[in-house]
């Protein structure tokens, strides 16, 4: 085996010849691929949390593009609830005036006041549940960003372990 790899070494370093030659350049390219293995074990963390952050980041960028559109639509329905109780209301009064009914009466009043505490309170629980949404839509895109965050930390921490553990190899010298 050790035959197999002296002579692919020899051949891709081109040093056929002696054999201290031969060792030397094996020797050479020996911590050159060590340096690159070194390279790849320090770079591949480092790549996967820049992808892990790049991933969360476009997730976080999706969520808050939905929770515009959530407060838009929420919006809308707010405003499509109090119209709807202004028709009825002015539905009901024109019934109250039909009926021959004086609107300045305490029984008209009352009804009206009842109508309008009605719509405010419709349109309360529509605001109410839209920012219910939007609160759990933002929770999440921090979420997301935060994981990304981590990602890149982790990956960084695991590159720097990575050197760490590969440095006494690199340079025997630290440890004499």
């Amino acid at each position: 085996m050790c035959e197999i790899i002296s002579t692919t070494l020899a051949a891709l370093t081109g040093a056929v010849g002696a054999g201290g030659a031969t060792a030397s350049a094996a020797t050479g390219i020996g911590g050159l691929l060590q340096t690159a293995g070194t390279i790849a074990a320090i770079a591949g963390p480092i790549a996967q949390g820049i992808a892990q952050n790049k991933a969360a980041q476009a997730s976080a960028d999706s969520i808050a593009q939905q929770r515009g559109q959530v407060a838009k639509l929420n919006a809308i329905e707010d405003q499509r609830t109090r119209r709807q109780y202004r028709r009825e209301i002015a539905r009901q009064t024109a019934q109250l005036a039909e009926r021959g009914l004086d609107l300045a009466s305490p029984t008209a009043q009352f009804l009206g006041q009842t109508a309008a505490k009605e719509m405010a309170f419709a349109s309360q629980a529509v605001r109410q549940r839209g920012a219910s949404q939007t609160t759990e839509l933002t929770a999440q895109e921090r979420a997301l960003r935060a994981r990304g965050r981590q990602g890149i930390l982790k990956g960084g921490f695991s590159a720097a372990g990575q050197f760490l553990r590969r440095a006494p190899d690199m340079w025997p010298e630290l440890l004499a």
